[in-house]
């Protein structure tokens, strides 16, 4: 017996020193990348005990082994398991789920997994592209998504930037897409003024100059998500403004119920990238140029400097159980690497959401405000031979000081314009003002069914004011001060200003119901207006006094001045009523159809609606959490939609008084206008295999066009000369492609991760069922007044090059082209040619990677386009041989070539080069600190980073940049990679610091 009781109490012991050494308490710490995390849950793994994380992120569980393992869970991030071993404190950070199909996508009218689309979305997110300096949110998608090619027009701070979705939908009209800011799409128009000064010369036009990228007032550090709506499943509930795709950009909104102050810091040193190749002064000198003596000049001296950019941004947020709230301040100044340009950008943003009566009514509002300052030079579209300033820096005889002995400026004719005096002479700023904001409310009438309304206003005031001083003797030729008068006039000013007003007004009522274990129905309808508004005044003076500095403020004031005033007002109207519906079937079946009607004043009156269904379906092939396949669905879908990126009024007639007083008809009346209307189809299929480690998705699309928007004579119907209306002409624009794309993470580890993503398009288009010959691509320079160098014709390319075959030199340097029969012939009998040659890229691709380990980041992107040719203006009008013995500068290859000096200039093959390049876009290294160190500062988060753009390029093209596309448009039909005298792009290093309060 009392052996026995012993042994009983030798075991109770055991088991009770047992249960004390592995049986504890463990606290911790739950964050994710913005800090601290409330509401995550913490459970012990194979058991019920568990917990959930408090405001400040903070748990503890009891009564936990030490070998135990816990799993640590929230919405939206990775699970994450966490070995005990013994320790009473744990802390973690989850990481986004990166599962591509998992992702939630912002598309029209809400939100779907991107796995339970039927159509062809891609998004983007703030971790793509925290570290990527960039002026505008358009460049962020560069090489990010399928499909998207994004193209800056140049390099210059705040300049326009082109965005193709799918390449081409339309000939004349906008190819842009439509953009919708937080559910309010924006007009799609610019937002400043363009133009310029132009002398009554035509030979000595100093060109005009494109207005400012439209998107320049988003900040990037406020935006949460870029989503690219590429078919027509997903763009139709758009309607007739969907047809070249749509780009639904969300802000941020507050993330941590605790406080919560970020403030981001970044310094960025730049400098021009590429090459112009004209020669120095000995080399000009070696290849028989004219010696004027000096050896002081250099081009990029004269008219460069190196860039230099500095960021802040500060921004608050805090949430409650009802309330959200996030407010940013941010500050950009840049000055561009061409001296008297640059962009200085502040911007604000409020978000604010309550919820009332228990959560049953939701009120959301947003603000956007901005204030941009520009500053340019004399950098034109379409100058004359006399030059913008980069073509005068250009062809400056590098033996020639810039500078007299007295300090005056060197003035060696009005034909031949020093580089400094013009860049001094001339000034010219933007301020523009904008405001985006928007109330969204949102009443929960039952577990099933909401009702939305939105109301949004888009409102711009831009100022553009411009001069050039009389002391620039361009104006040297035979002008009117006043009809029959001949007095020669120096000097001009302008002042253009622009105001938009614009009001969204949206009803949608949504229902969503699992009307059984495998029925989920999700609809939707809805009613939009759309009130667009702009109105502006053009003043312009010629004539000041040769001591006048300051032409602006005095712009009708002048001892010749010619004074003329216009203004303008425009209104557009767009009324909508729209459905969809989502059926799920078993979880596996998915079904979309949308139906949209739209009624726009842009349209004839006989024409005023039209409708614009679509439908797409979806089917989970493969639907596991395991395995080698653990998703597979492939999709099709098939819609209308349409384009109404055409200027307003052109429906109707329009005139205008001459300076004689005289009216003149500027265009008739058409009351069958309608819109370009895009039939798309496609089918695709996204995936996931080996436990989710490889994503991606394989699209086949073809867009058929047609109602061709363009200007044809008419016999007037009111006083004056004949004069254009605007028609839908018989012709189809077919447009069709392959993309893909792929994400692999190589390893994912708790402190070690790499990922690799890639994707690529293919892209072709034609026209098709077309008469007409309708010619672009505009060129400028000596010996090429009128001339052009692309059409649009049937059977071919949209922008076809059209031009002489070059084929060399003669024996005396003439040049020698084809004739019709292809033999080789002088220039009198040559014949233009439609060449099997196209502006627009064949191939898009895009290619990125993120290794991480620890507090360690590192990431590389790159680009390219292929299969393309640019057609070098800059080259055609200002390197050839008799401009060199003219006492211009040129390139050593123009200098030293066979030409004749008076070879004719003519536009030929000679100038059409291949526009293939690889970029790599962006290389960045990071370090971030975090935890007990920075505490005592009350810093949660610190990371420094280096940052370089555009660190190098890969391509054979001669030119400065071949990511070019300078606006070489011809009576209003848009062209497509043109080179000309354009801004320099840069390369760039930045420095920077995003720290956590």
């Amino acid at each position: 017996m009392k052996n026995s009781l012993l042994k009983g109490l030798m075991v109770f012991l055991t088991m009770l020193c047992t249960s004390l050494t592995y049986s504890q308490d463990v606290s911790g710490t739950v964050s994710d990348a913005s800090g601290p995390l409330p509401g995550a849950s913490i459970l012990v793994k194979g058991t019920t005990n568990g917990a959930q994380t408090d405001l400040d992120g903070k748990f503890t569980i009891k009564n936990v082994g030490s070998n135990a393992v816990l799993v640590f869970s929230y919405i939206g991030l990775k699970t994450q398991e966490v070995s005990v071993a013994g320790k009473s404190s744990v802390t973690v950070m989850l990481k986004e789920d990166s599962a591509e199909l998992k992702e939630v996508v912002v598309i029209g009218y809400g939100s779907v997994k991107k796995k339970d689309a039927t159509g062809a979305v891609d998004q983007i997110g703030a971790k793509d592209f925290d570290n990527v300096s960039s002026p505008s949110p358009a460049q962020l998608l560069r090489g990010k998504v399928a499909g998207v090619q994004v193209t800056q027009s140049s390099g210059e701070p705040g300049g326009g930037v082109a965005i193709r979705v799918r390449g081409n939908s339309s000939i004349r009209s906008g190819n842009g897409p439509l953009i919708v800011i937080d559910g309010v799409p924006l007009d799609g128009g610019n937002v400043s003024a363009g133009g310029g000064l132009t002398s009554n010369s035509g030979a000595q036009d100093l060109g005009t100059s494109s207005a400012r990228n439209p998107l320049n007032f988003v900040n990037q550090n406020d935006i949460e998500s870029i989503s690219v709506l590429k078919d027509a499943s997903s763009t139709a509930i758009y309607g007739s403004r969907g047809a070249n795709g749509v780009i639904v950009i969300t802000t941020k909104k507050g993330k941590s119920k605790e406080p919560q102050l970020t403030y981001s810091t970044s310094v960025q040193f730049s400098k021009m990238s590429g090459k112009f190749g004209v020669m120095s002064a000995d080399e000009f000198v070696a290849a028989g140029g004219v010696d004027k003596g000096s050896r002081t000049y250099d081009w990029k001296d004269a008219v460069m400097r190196n860039g230099f950019t500095m960021n802040h941004d500060l921004s608050f947020s805090k949430t409650t159980e009802n309330s959200n709230t996030r407010i940013s301040f941010g500050a950009a100044n840049t000055n561009g690497i061409v001296k008297n340009s640059g962009l200085d950008k502040y911007s604000a943003s409020f978000y604010n959401s309550n919820d009332f009566f228990g959560g049953a009514l939701k009120v959301e509002s947003r603000l956007i405000y901005a204030s941009l300052k520009d500053e340019t030079t004399l950098l034109s579209n379409n100058a004359g031979f006399i030059g913008n300033l980069i073509g005068t820096a250009l062809y400056w005889n590098p033996t020639l000081p810039i500078y007299n002995a007295n300090g005056s400026y060197n003035v060696v004719s009005n034909t031949y314009l020093n580089p400094v005096q013009l860049l001094d002479a001339y000034k010219d700023f933007t301020n523009t003002n904008k405001v985006l904001g928007s109330i969204n409310t949102t009443w929960k009438i039952n577990s099933h069914l909401k009702y939305q309304f939105l109301f949004g206003i888009e409102s711009s005031n831009s100022t553009r004011k411009v001069q050039l001083l009389p002391t620039i003797d361009i104006l040297n030729t035979a002008q009117a001060a006043v009809p029959g008068s001949t007095d020669v006039k120096h000097g001009q000013a302008a002042i253009a200003v622009q105001n938009k007003f614009n009001k969204t007004f949206e009803h949608t009522l949504n229902y969503n119901n699992d009307l059984s274990d495998n029925f989920n129905l999700d609809a939707l309808v809805g009613y939009s207006y759309y009130d667009y508004t702009a109105d502006g005044s053009n003043s312009s003076g010629i004539g000041y006094d040769m001591a006048q500095t300051n032409l602006i403020d005095n712009i009708e004031g002048g001892l010749q001045n010619e004074f003329r005033v216009s203004s303008f007002r425009n209104r557009v109207e767009l009324q909508s009523y729209f459905g969809r519906i989502n059926a799920t079937l078993y979880k596996k079946l998915i079904l979309t159809a949308t139906l949209r009607s739209d009624g726009s004043t842009k349209l004839g009156v006989n024409n005023k609606y039209d409708y614009f269904p679509s439908a797409g379906i979806a089917y989970k092939v493969v639907d596991s959490k395991e395995g080698i396949v653990n998703n597979f669905k492939i999709r099709g879908n098939y819609g209308i939609t349409g384009n109404q990126e055409f200027a307003p009024n052109s429906a109707i007639s329009r005139g205008s008084y001459g300076i004689n007083g005289t009216l003149g008809v500027d265009t008739n009346s058409n009351a069958d206008l309608k819109w370009e209307t895009t039939k798309s189809y496609g089918v695709g299929t996204d995936f996931e295999l080996f436990n989710n480690k490889l994503t991606g998705s394989l699209d086949y699309f073809q867009r058929d066009t047609k109602d061709l928007i363009f200007p044809v004579p008419a016999a007037a119907t009111q006083p004056g000369p004949p004069s254009p209306r605007f028609k839908n002409l018989p012709g189809n624009l077919i447009n069709k492609g392959v993309e893909v794309s792929l994400s692999y993470k190589v390893i994912d580890k708790e402190d070690l991760t790499w990922d690799i993503s890639g994707n690529a398009s293919f892209l072709s288009n034609e026209v098709k069922n077309f008469a007409g010959f309708i010619s672009t691509g505009g060129l400028n320079g000596q010996g090429l007044s009128d001339a052009y160098a692309q059409v649009i014709t049937n059977n071919k390319p949209a922008y076809t090059y059209y031009m002489y075959e070059w084929r060399g030199y003669d024996a005396s340097g003439n040049s020698i082209y084809a004739d019709a029969a292809g033999n080789d012939t002088g220039l009198g009998t040559a014949a233009k040619k439609l060449l099997d040659k196209q502006p627009l890229p064949k191939i898009n691709v895009g290619f990125s990677t993120n290794l991480a380990y620890k507090g360690f980041d590192a990431s590389a992107s790159f680009y390219g386009a292929f299969g393309h040719y640019i057609y070098n203006n800059t080259t055609n009008a200002y390197f050839f041989k008799g401009a060199f013995l003219g006492g211009r500068n040129v390139t050593q290859e123009a200098a030293t070539s066979a030409q004749a000096q008076g070879d004719p200039n003519s536009p030929s093959t000679k100038y059409l080069e291949k526009g293939d390049f690889l970029r790599m876009g962006n290389l960045t290294f990071g370090y971030t600190i975090k935890g007990d160190a920075l505490e005592k500062y009350k810093i949660k988060t610190a990371r420094f980073y280096v940052n370089g753009s555009n660190l190098f390029i890969i391509t054979g093209y001669s030119g400065s940049d071949p990511e070019v596309d300078t606006d070489k448009s011809l009576n209003g039909v848009p062209s497509a990679g043109m080179e000309y005298l354009s801004y320099p792009r840069e390369k760039s290093v930045s420095v920077g610091l995003n720290v956590t309060f």
